[in-house]
């Protein structure tokens, strides 16, 4: 008798200043930033960042990935993050994908996305306001916490579940 063992490995690559993960399906990839990382003249780590648009799609070593989500603490502490664009073949913000990017003051989440994960925008003290879109369901716990500067969030309908503490410290 034979038996066979599969083990599935997710694939890990860069292109251009964004690195990807392989999804189980092989046919999709979750984004993190390709973080450079230098020192200021006080010896402090300073994270070059900017404004960031993610790709619907990224080709790799000639196949090509639907971008599908936003990994779990995927941008976290990119304090130099300004604004960024997902697109609507994200469907999944992961837990912590942008905590404590402070400077991080426009966001555009698409009507693909269903459920903002715990944390995803914790910290963010630059964020002024947010519009959560029609597909959102759920916001989770702490989904948008400490977030200091937030003077507007627009919640649709589609929002049946706020759970706990998620707007906790926006002023």
């Amino acid at each position: 008798m034979a038996i066979a063992c599969l083990s599935a490995s997710a694939e890990y690559f860069e292109v251009d200043d964004l690195a990807y993960s392989t999804n189980d399906d092989g046919l999709s990839v979750r984004v993190y930033k390709k973080l450079y990382k230098r020192n200021d003249y006080r010896g402090a780590i300073i994270i070059d960042s900017g404004p960031i648009t993610i790709p619907e799609n990224v080709t790799y070593q000639g196949k090509t990935y639907s971008v599908t989500s936003i990994g779990s603490s995927a941008f976290s502490g990119c304090f130099g993050l300004t604004s960024v664009t997902i697109p609507n073949s994200v469907t999944s913000i992961k837990g912590g994908a942008f905590w404590g990017c402070s400077g991080l003051t426009s966001v555009t989440i698409p009507n693909s996305v269903t459920t903002i994960k715990e944390e995803a925008f914790k910290g963010c003290s630059g964020l002024t306001s947010v519009t959560i879109p029609n597909s959102v369901t759920t916001i989770e716990k702490e989904a948008f916490s400490g977030c200091s500067g937030l003077t507007s969030v627009t919640i649709p309908n589609s929002v049946t579940t706020i759970k706990e503490e998620a707007f906790k410290g926006c002023s």
